[in-house]
């Protein structure tokens, strides 16, 4: 379709609804891009040939890197005549970071995107998560405006808001906005947005993350931008288009950079607020809630928490594909752990669970870009708490921060408190292996009650399409307390009762080029194995070896199995009897022993 005919389609429309020709008073446009996506710069070419000019806010951390434009992409922009402004280093929500942090991240990204040659005045608030705090920093960081959004009112919400913005604004701290643009604008949506706007004079705010023909959250087509930008050229002289920086007006302010981080620890959890018992506004501190993909994720704080009064439930519903995870906050090190390339992590968190989880992981590179590095192996559901551990990789050079979280990659709930991370160069060796003829298992006999219904030193885990429930009963073989695994809807997978994979307080401890001798006392209405784990060098469990079938058995009896001899670099043994269908397993008084001067079965 040719210009005249867009033109032509636009004001038909618009002759429906009965709104003004002429504009009743002076009105702004303002074409905004948040984020520094390298498909903005589809938008960018549009509107150099209408001849308009937008603003970039851009998180300094993300440019270089790949889905990002680079820094002559922004060299190119300021030289066409569009703005270039502040978003953060990180693209962090402000309101949940300490105050050293807040002004981190805001000064920082002013004196970066200044370092690179262009005047920095206006601002935008990531999430558009703003406090009075916030403005303060926004302020003294030497900004002339920051904007917020879904302040003006407009087909997707904010019923009784005005159609504009003042000109000046009343605060031009929190100047309002229209709602972001995503995938359901139309034409009608843009037009509208404007003529409302000219009816009563101001400022209205676009606000833009992604121009592609690729249909996606927050993207609109560049057919669909041509179009509004070939419309926009067309208004009366009243209406006039210009960046922030052009409305706002001022002079540029002195840089100011925010303060040095302070030392990291040395040793100990290098998670902030691991216990999640800090809150500001609802929302624990130092912590964010993420997620990708089609899925509907909801966070909530609960009570009470493992430890203390607070933990964090995440409900995922409407799975389509992707993840939901809570995280240290992916910022400059205020909140995210400090970690050093070439080290190894040991990490930790308590949960309960309704499905599968694992740790997803992420580091820091560069002026503070995050890069997805990897994931865990599954932790099991549970219904009680317990401890998901384990121990990275190497981190890759140039890295200078960690941040992790259990996530959901299917429906269900998912609670979790108390995390931690521990450099493992710093972290205490576990105790030497005690003598041969020793029962290696702690709490044998599942007598020590820890989590719930889970014995201290125990873990429940599995894997697959099946649903596990375990509970301690009385029927035991010595003592109280036994291990009851019922296990229903099999399709596959499997589910057991395992030594805690921990990083060596509760795992037994074992040497490599050893065997070893595995024993538990089982009832069964099926058969059952043992499923063995071993702890390699760099303190991640892996899966070993599984045993022989052991029959069905309707009072207790004793499975017992050596193992081949341990790999080397291998530092522990974790090991249970599971269940591979439908059927009801009870097992007590487990034990391992290093076959040199084990007891005789």
């Amino acid at each position: 379709m040719t210009a005249a005919g867009i033109v032509a389609l636009a004001l038909t429309g618009l002759a429906a609804q009965a709104l003004p020709a002429q504009a009743a008073a002076p009105t702004v446009v303002s074409l905004t891009f948040d984020d520094g996506n390298a498909d903005q710069l589809a938008a960018a070419q549009i509107m150099n040939t209408y001849g308009l000019d937008g603003t970039f806010f851009i998180p300094s951390g993300n440019i270089n890197n790949a889905g990002y434009m680079a820094v002559s992409d922004l060299q190119a922009l300021a030289a066409n005549g569009h703005e270039i402004g502040g978003h953060t280093v990180t693209h962090a929500d402000l309101t949940t970071l300490p105050s050293d942090e807040v002004t981190r991240q805001v000064c920082n990204d002013r004196v970066n995107l200044t370092n690179w040659g262009f005047r920095v005045t206006s601002f935008a608030y990531p999430f558009s998560a703003v406090n009075s705090a916030a403005q303060t920093t926004v302020r003294d960081c030497g900004y002339n405006s920051a904007r917020a959004l879904g302040d003006i009112q407009s087909r997707f919400g904010c019923s009784g808001c005005a159609w504009a913005e003042t000109v000046p604004p009343l605060n031009p701290f929190r100047t309002a906005a229209l709602d972001q643009v995503d995938s359901p604008w139309t034409l009608a949506d843009f037009q509208n947005s404007v003529t409302r706007a000219e009816s009563v004079g101001g400022w209205v705010q676009f606000t833009f993350h992604h121009i592609s023909s690729t249909p996606g959250p927050l993207t609109i087509s560049p057919t669909l931008f041509t179009q509004f930008a070939s419309w926009l050229k067309t208004r009366p002289a009243t209406t006039t288009v210009k960046t922030v920086d052009q409305v706002i007006g001022g002079t540029v302010k002195p840089v100011v950079s925010g303060p040095a981080l302070p030392p990291p620890p040395s040793s100990g959890n290098l998670v902030k607020n691991p216990s999640l018992e800090t809150l500001v506004s609802g929302v624990p501190q130092c912590w964010q809630a993420a997620g990708y993909g089609t899925n509907t994720r909801t966070f909530t704080t609960v009570s009470p928490g493992r430890t203390g009064s607070v933990a964090e439930r995440l409900v995922v519903s409407g799975y389509v594909n992707g993840d939901a995870r809570l995280l240290p906050s992916l910022d400059l090190g205020g909140c995210s752990p400090a970690a050093t390339p070439g080290h190894t992590y040991n990490l930790g968190a308590w949960y309960k669970s309704t499905a599968n989880t694992q740790f997803a992981l992420y580091y820091r590179t560069g002026l503070g870009y995050w890069v997805y590095w990897t994931s865990s192996p599954w932790f099991g559901p549970a219904t009680t708490f317990q401890r998901a551990s384990w121990t990275t990789p190497a981190l890759p050079s140039g890295a200078s921060g960690i941040s992790f979280g259990l996530n959901l990659f299917s429906n269900g709930t998912l609670t979790t408190d108390d995390y931690e991370m521990t450099d493992t160069a710093s972290s205490t060796p576990p105790p030497p292996p005690p003598p041969a003829g020793t029962n290696l298992v702690q709490n044998a006999s599942l007598e020590t009650a820890g989590t719930g219904t889970t014995p201290q030193c125990w873990q429940t885990a599995g894997y697959g399409s099946n649903t596990a429930s375990f509970s301690t009963v009385s029927t035991a073989r010595t003592g109280t307390k036994a291990e009851r695994l019922v296990m229903t809807n099999y399709v596959d997978g499997d589910a057991k009762l395992l030594q805690t994979l921990d990083s060596g307080s509760c795992a037994p401890p074992a040497v490599a080029g050893h065997t070893y001798s595995l024993r538990a006392w089982y009832t069964s209405t099926t058969v059952t194995q043992f499923a063995v784990y071993y702890r390699n060098s760099a303190g991640t469990w892996v899966y070993w070896t599984s045993s022989p079938w052991f029959a069905a058995a309707g009072s207790y009896t004793q499975a017992s199995f050596t193992t081949p001899a341990l790999p080397s670099g291998a530092t522990a043994i974790s090991f249970g009897l599971n269940l591979f269908r439908n059927g009801t397993l009870i097992t007590d008084d487990y034990a391992m022993y290093d076959t040199i001067g084990a007891p005789s079965l």
